[in-house]
Formats: C-alpha cells, sequence, structure tokens
C-alpha cells in the first residue's frame, strides 16, 4: 500500500475539505506515519476517518477529530504541552512537531511503554510520557501553554484549568459516557472563556477527576 499517498488523501479529503485551515497542522498530518500507531493487522485503515482499535480497550482518534482537536489548541513553537491519554503516541507526535515540549499521561501500563518505544524509534526527543492519572494532570512540571485530552470527561476537572497559563488553551470532551462536546477552554486572569465545538464520542476519561470507573462519576 502506498502510504504516502493516502495520508496526502488523507489531508486533502478529510481534513482541508471538512475546513481544517491551519497550515502547520495539515503538514504535520502528512508527515507522520499514522499507520505506525496502528495494529500491523490494522494499517491498511489508518488513513480512513475512522477510529481504530489499539487494544487494552482504547482506540486512536479518527483523523479529522486529530486535526480540530489540534487546531483548537493554536501551538507555537515555544509552547509546553500537556496532553492527556498518550493511547498509541499519534496525538503525541502531532504536538510535538508543532510544541517545544510535550508530556504525556497514559493510565495503562502497557500502551504508555509501547508508545515511549514508538516514539522514541521515529525520533523524537522532546516527549516525555508518564504513566498515572490523568484527570489530575501534572503538576510537577505545571504551567502548561495548552492542555488537550483525549477521553471523554463528566465534567472539565479544576485541576486541569489550574495548571494552565495565563492565555493557556485546554481542549477537552466533556459530556455523557456515550456522547460529548469538544470544549475549548482559554485562561484569562481569575476566568476561564469556554468555547463550545462539535459533538464527540471518546472513550472515558478514567480517574480521580474523571470517571471513578466506565460508566460512574
Amino acid at each position: 500500500m502506498d502510504f504516502t499517498s493516502a495520508r496526502k488523501s488523507m489531508v486533502e479529503y478529510q481534513l482541508k475539505a471538512r475546513g481544517i485551515q491551519a497550515p502547520n497542522v495539515l503538514h504535520a498530518m502528512e508527515k507522520i506515519p499514522r499507520h505506525l500507531f496502528v495494529p500491523e493487522e490494522l494499517q491498511e485503515y489508518a488513513y480512513e476517518d475512522h477510529p481504530l482499535s489499539i487494544g487494552c480497550g482504547q482506540t486512536i482518534s479518527q483523523p479529522y477529530m486529530v486535526a480540530i482537536m489540534t487546531e483548537l489548541l493554536e501551538l507555537k513553537p515555544s509552547d509546553k504541552v500537556l496532553e492527556v491519554g498518550t493511547g498509541s503516541g499519534y496525538q503525541t507526535a502531532i504536538l510535538a512537531e508543532l510544541a517545544q515540549y510535550v508530556i504525556s499521561i497514559e493510565r495503562i501500563h502497557e500502551l504508555a511503554e509501547e508508545a515511549k518505544k514508538r516514539l522514541t524509534n521515529l525520533g523524537y526527543t522532546n516527549i516525555k510520557i508518564i504513566c498515572g492519572d490523568g484527570s489530575k494532570g501534572y503538576p510537577p512540571e505545571k504551567y502548561y501553554d495548552a492542555i488537550i485530552v483525549t477521553a471523554g470527561s463528566p465534567e472539565v476537572p479544576e485541576s486541569l484549568k489550574k495548571q494552565l497559563n495565563e492565555g493557556g488553551r485546554l481542549v477537552i470532551p466533556v459530556g455523557g459516557a456515550n456522547l460529548q462536546v469538544l470544549l475549548k477552554i482559554i485562561k484569562q486572569g481569575n476566568d476561564y472563556l469556554i468555547e463550545k465545538h462539535t459533538s464527540c464520542i471518546f472513550v472515558p476519561l478514567i480517574g480521580s477527576e474523571g470517571w471513578r470507573k466506565i460508566g460512574e462519576n
């Protein structure tokens, strides 16, 4: 399979055609080999616009959702980013292309270790992966210019809001277990500006400030 052509088609017909405009996001998604972030038996489907299983009951998000969440972060090359939910590491790689430094938290040890090896093999040196409860963020290295949560939460975790720099952006799906709304939250002094974007469906954010377990908060 010609994965290079598949990536170009993904960018043209799934991302640009649906309104993704940020040149840095489009460039990163055309560059990064998404097929290397899914199981070998699913690689032929890697550039189709739907989520795919990565094991452990988790998924890699559809390309459009990765693109819109990344675009909403408005990343600059000097930014420090926190990602909650490493998964396979694909979104992590996108962030690492656009920002100075990325800290990514994954609660499932197996996925965290696999993502760490994969990203190291691809040459990324500006990523730190931690296994833990991402709903609490990562206070040791606060504050962050941008935070992205790749799992659905019943509400916005207060710890994540408190770890934003002034002007920092938090992008997170919030809602019930079966349907969420993508929110962008911007820190402005002591206030937080909240923007509502598209509806979406993510695996649940499990943690002390998310779902206690699947289906219960």
